[in-house]
């Protein structure tokens, strides 16, 4: 992606009419020193596969809308008491005797199975309430009690600065990332991670581009920090997004908005309305 086309999606991203829906919004990432601890001589490897299953079982991946699913109408009560183990034993985890490898698929992993686990406990509903769910303290780790907020934060944004992870962390709506059928781990986690963010890029919700308009996921809006600058953030979407895209780039001369769906990624919400 040349020069051109970053000036160029600059000027349109600051002739912006859109707008994030406020009680969505990301909070500001602050950093929580407790955590940034490590031990990159532990040989041990933190086992992820209980989860593993249940993504593999209930994430619909050739989903007509290119989103991923999760079927929540189907789990099974005994595959809900399996994700209740898996979850408690990462509590029972100090993820700081571990590499920061092991670290970074801990989080991601558990803070997307405590999202399925608080969904499952609300299911049927359209949206997730998330304001209320992620602020709320659901498991004690090392002794400290954590919120979803607190590992999005305080936790993974703050220490590994890596605007990758953020597309680890599905929410469970259709305008948020995939939530992949795999778990993570250290092997995984940087090709998944690669995953999720080209999918997001080159799929309608995430980035749409024409001549006459673009519009972008709420995310880059809500998180623009983590990018650094505009400039920063178009390079990033430049290196994920297809030729396709890049192409209609090039020529772009109309307005940018902003948009998010914060619909459940259950099977039967249709994309788009």
């Amino acid at each position: 992606m040349g020069l051109d086309k970053f000036t160029l999606l600059v000027f349109c991203m600051l002739c912006s009419l859109g707008f994030a829906n406020e009680a969505l919004a990301s909070k500001p990432a602050k950093y929580w020193s407790l955590w940034d601890r490590s031990n990159e001589q532990y040989p041990r490897s933190i086992d992820h596969r209980g989860f593993d299953q249940l993504l593999d079982k209930y994430v619909i991946i050739d989903h007509p809308s290119g989103i991923n699913r999760f079927r929540y109408a189907g789990v099974m009560q005994s595959d809900a008491r399996l994700l209740d183990r898996y979850i408690k034993k990462m509590a029972a985890i100090d993820p700081r005797h571990y590499p920061r490898t092991e670290q970074k698929a801990y989080w991601l992993n558990l803070y997307n199975a405590l999202t399925i686990q608080q969904l499952l406990r609300v299911y049927p509903v359209q949206s997730l309430p998330g304001p209320r769910i992620k602020g709320k303290k659901l498991l004690r780790v090392a002794g400290v009690k954590l919120s979803l907020n607190d590992i999005e934060n305080r936790i993974v944004r703050p220490i590994w600065q890596d605007p990758k992870l953020l597309f680890g962390l599905s929410c469970a709506s259709l305008g948020c990332p995939h939530i992949q059928h795999r778990a993570f781990t250290a092997e995984n986690s940087e090709a998944l991670l690669i995953k999720s963010v080209t999918e997001f890029v080159n799929h309608p919700r995430g980035l749409q581009v024409s001549r006459q308009r673009l519009k972008a996921s709420a995310l880059f809006d809500w998180y623009a920090a983590d990018f650094g600058s505009d400039k920063r953030l178009l390079r990033f979407l430049a290196h994920y997004a297809d030729d396709q895209k890049a192409l209609y780039l090039l020529g772009f001369q109309g307005e940018i908005g902003y948009q998010y769906d914060d619909r459940i990624n259950a099977p039967g919400n249709p994309w788009p309305l």
